[in-house]
């Protein structure tokens, strides 16, 4: 039996449940839509924290965290498994939701995730900005936060290809809010080195992983995320709090997994 359009989304928005809703009816919300450098993590992942976990701790409680990045996901299959529709069915005016894909997108051997920097991906990222304005709402696009990845004489280097420009060249022609994580965290892992970048990373007894973070990591890119949306002037500078504190690793929690 073949399904319509409309019940195959509506099967995909039963499945999609939103976690970190805003139960306020005059609350704004920041939804995040992304992979797992931003995710939430579960207590069978620990240390690995997405910076999406600790956002939270840089804005005033009247701005609620949607967080809703997910593993291994890329513009293209967040789409496809109608996390986005899920999404668009809950937004309200005058909330944000903030798009940071690449990592996945670049998995050229992978067709569920894949997409091409200058094409597909930015059609992708598209479906996003006109989805979010449809609703009122504010897109905002997040370049992809780097990888820790050194050259022989100790220079960060870029990992993600054509995808922050393509991202870039979006955010100028729809004329949508950039956040530029992707320059700001490759010049932060440079001002560290490579020794002190271990300790961002989620780097344990077991495992050398240069793509996710511990919560220093997560603690250190959050603030580059709420740094950038009082910047861009998306948040106002009463919304955005202890951007020049430190954070207490403590304040990392991992819930049980479900």
């Amino acid at each position: 039996m073949s399904l319509t359009r409309r019940q195959v989304t509506s099967a995909a928005l039963a499945a999609v449940p939103l976690v970190g809703r805003s139960p306020g009816k005059d609350r704004r919300t920041l939804y995040i839509a992304g992979d797992s450098t931003a995710a939430q993590k579960f207590a069978d992942a620990a240390p690995e924290t997405g910076w999406g976990m600790a956002i939270p701790f840089f804005l005033r409680k009247e701005i609620g965290v949607s967080n809703q990045a997910v593993n291994g996901r890329s513009s293209k299959s967040f789409v496809d498994e109608g996390r986005l529709d899920a999404i668009l069915a809950t937004i309200r005016p005058h909330d944000l939701l903030l798009v940071q894909f690449a990592h996945n997108d670049e998995k050229s051997d992978d067709p569920t995730r894949y997409t091409e920097p200058w094409s597909t991906y930015q059609d992708h990222l598209r479906l996003f900005v006109e989805g979010a304005r449809a609703h009122g709402a504010r897109p905002v696009l997040a370049t992809p936060v780097e990888r820790r990845r050194f050259d022989a004489d100790g220079n960060a280097v870029p990992t993600h290809g054509d995808y922050p420009a393509a991202m870039r060249a979006l955010a100028a022609r729809e004329r949508v809010a950039l956040l530029d994580i992707e320059a700001l965290s490759l010049a932060l892992w440079q001002a560290l080195g490579v020794e002190t970048t271990k300790t961002y990373f989620n780097w344990t007894d077991t495992e050398q992983d240069n793509t996710h973070f511990n919560p220093p990591g997560a603690i250190a890119v959050a603030r580059l995320v709420a740094q950038e949306l009082l910047r861009t002037r998306v948040l106002a500078r009463h919304d955005v709090i202890r951007l020049h504190q430190s954070i207490p690793t403590s304040w990392i929690t991992w819930p049980p997994a479900s």
